[in-house]
C-alpha cells in the first residue's frame, strides 16, 4: 500500500513543480509593441556632436512628442503587462507604448515625469547606480519616488560597462557580473523595496553568447532596433530611440513604421 501511495504521489509532485517554459515561435509571431528610449532631455549646445544629438531631445520636443501620443490615443504599458502579452497572449490596451528613460539623468525626473503625469502614463527607468546621487543625475529618494507613484525602476548595470565583455572572475570584486549586475540590482530592490526584473543593455549591445546569462538575472531586457534573437526573444526586446532631430511628424511615422 506504502508503495502505491508514493507512486501515486511523486507523480503528482512533479507535475504541479514543473515550469512552462516560454514559447519563443509564438513571441516572435505576435505584434510587437512600441517601445521608446530617452536619454537626456535638454536643450543642445554647441559642443554637442552630431551622434550625441540623436541621444538629446530638446524638452520643447519631447513636451510636443509626448502630447501627440496622447492625442493619437497612445496608452503607456509596463514590463510586466508585456511579459504576459508576450508569454501568454493576453491582451493590451488599445494602441499600447512603452516609454523608458536611460542613464538616471535628472531631466528624467525633473522634465519626463511632469510630462508623463499631465497625460497619465507611466515609464520605466533604466537605473545606472554609479550614477545615484551625483551633479545632474537622480538622488535615490527621486528614484524610489519614481517607483512609488507607479513607474517601474529596472536595472541598467553599474557604470554602463558593455555586457558582452563581462567576464566571470573567483573573486567577486573583479567578477563582472557580480559588479556590474547583482550589486546594482540589489541596491534598486533596497530602494525601492520591490524585485527589479528588467534590464537595458547599455549602449544597447548585446551577443548572443551572454543572453542566457543574462537570463539568470532578468525575465525580459531591451536593446535598441537590432533584429531580435529568435532563440531569445525576451533578452533581445527592441527599442527605438526619439531622435532629437526628428519633427513629432517624423516620430509618429518611425513608431508605425519600426514595429
Amino acid at each position: 500500500m506504502l508503495k502505491q501511495l508514493i507512486g501515486f504521489i511523486v507523480p503528482c509532485f512533479i507535475a504541479v513543480t514543473a515550469v512552462a517554459q516560454p514559447n519563443n515561435a509564438a513571441i516572435m509571431a505576435r505584434k510587437q509593441v512600441p517601445i521608446v528610449c530617452y536619454h537626456q532631455i535638454r536643450d543642445w549646445r554647441p559642443k554637442d556632436s552630431k551622434v550625441a544629438k540623436d541621444y538629446i531631445i530638446p524638452p520643447a520636443a519631447f513636451k510636443e512628442h509626448i502630447k501627440m501620443l496622447a492625442d493619437s490615443g497612445y496608452h503607456t504599458i509596463l514590463p510586466d503587462q508585456l511579459y504576459d502579452y508576450l508569454t501568454k497572449g493576453t491582451a493590451l490596451p488599445s494602441k499600447p507604448i512603452m516609454l523608458t528613460f536611460d542613464d538616471t539623468d535628472l531631466d528624467q525626473f525633473e522634465i519626463a515625469r511632469p510630462t508623463l503625469q499631465k497625460y497619465g502614463f507611466k515609464g520605466v527607468y533604466f537605473i545606472m547606480t554609479v550614477s545615484l546621487g551625483r551633479p545632474h543625475y537622480m538622488s535615490k529618494a527621486q528614484v524610489k519616488q519614481l517607483s512609488d507613484e507607479g513607474n517601474v525602476v529596472a536595472s541598467h548595470t553599474w557604470d554602463h560597462h558593455r555586457v558582452d565583455r563581462y567576464k566571470h572572475d573567483p573573486n567577486p570584486k573583479k567578477d563582472d557580473w557580480v559588479v556590474q549586475i547583482d550589486k546594482p540590482t540589489k541596491q534598486l530592490e533596497e530602494i525601492t523595496g520591490k524585485k527589479i526584473n528588467y534590464f537595458a543593455f547599455p549602449f544597447g549591445v548585446w551577443k548572443k553568447p551572454i543572453l542566457p546569462e543574462v537570463k539568470k538575472h532578468f525575465k525580459m531586457a531591451f536593446q535598441l532596433a537590432d533584429k531580435r534573437d529568435e532563440n531569445e526573444p525576451l533578452m533581445t526586446v527592441r527599442r527605438i530611440l526619439d531622435s532629437g532631430y526628428w519633427t513629432t511628424k517624423t516620430f509618429s511615422n518611425s513608431l508605425r513604421h519600426s514595429f
